[in-house]
């Protein structure tokens, strides 16, 4: 009896063991992998716009963008600005240029007005500081591969002001952030915190 009971726990083990040996090391269930790969991001960022009245005589240089993990983003250079510029982003129905009130089409599921206190000329000279071209995608800004953003437009700069479209997928959460010099704008990817 004994031997009957020693011969089955060996059995077992070896069972186990060879059962461990077959599966390879990188061989987790899809599930298990998804899981481990998904990224936590950021949530509680809503939708509702967002506003600095700051201001700054410091004019815009360059507007560009960039991906990663967890949103797209858009980041507006006004060197020697400091960390306090005015802004205001939020969504519209349509984007209409000041001044004019010209309507200026921007493609995507929603439209962020981006609105910065700061001019894209020279307030001394008159001289433009940010080469975009009103009602035209930004200069040197490629969108392919972007999960949220699709499309961005120039709107113009007046009264000391340059607006900016930027199309996006969907009505997705959006923060802005200040930095030295920078005004950005990042769109989350999802409502879900996960990427």
């Amino acid at each position: 009896m004994v031997r009957i009971r020693t011969a089955c726990a060996t059995l077992a083990l070896v069972g186990a063991t060879v059962g461990v040996a077959a599966v390879p090391a990188g061989a987790a269930p899809a599930a298990t992998r998804a899981a481990a790969q998904a990224t936590a991001c950021p949530t509680g960022w809503g939708s509702l716009p967002k506003t600095d009245t700051s201001g700054t005589l410091s004019p815009v240089r360059d507007i560009r963008t960039g991906r990663h993990d967890c949103f797209d983003r858009m980041v507006i250079d006004l060197p020697g600005a400091g960390s306090d510029v005015g802004y205001s982003v939020r969504y519209v129905d349509e984007l209409h240029q000041d001044g004019s009130g010209r309507l200026i089409p921007v493609a995507g599921g929603a439209v962020l007005e981006v609105r910065v206190a700061a001019p894209a000329y020279d307030p001394e000279t008159g001289a433009a500081t940010y080469p975009g071209r009103v009602a035209r995608p930004l200069p040197g800004v490629d969108l392919t591969g972007y999960r949220t953003f699709r499309d961005t437009r120039f709107a113009g700069s007046f009264e000391g002001e340059t607006q900016i479209g930027l199309g996006v997928r969907a009505r997705l959460p959006f923060r802005v952030l200040q930095l030295d010099g920078r005004v950005i704008v990042d769109v989350a990817h999802s409502w879900t915190g996960t990427s």
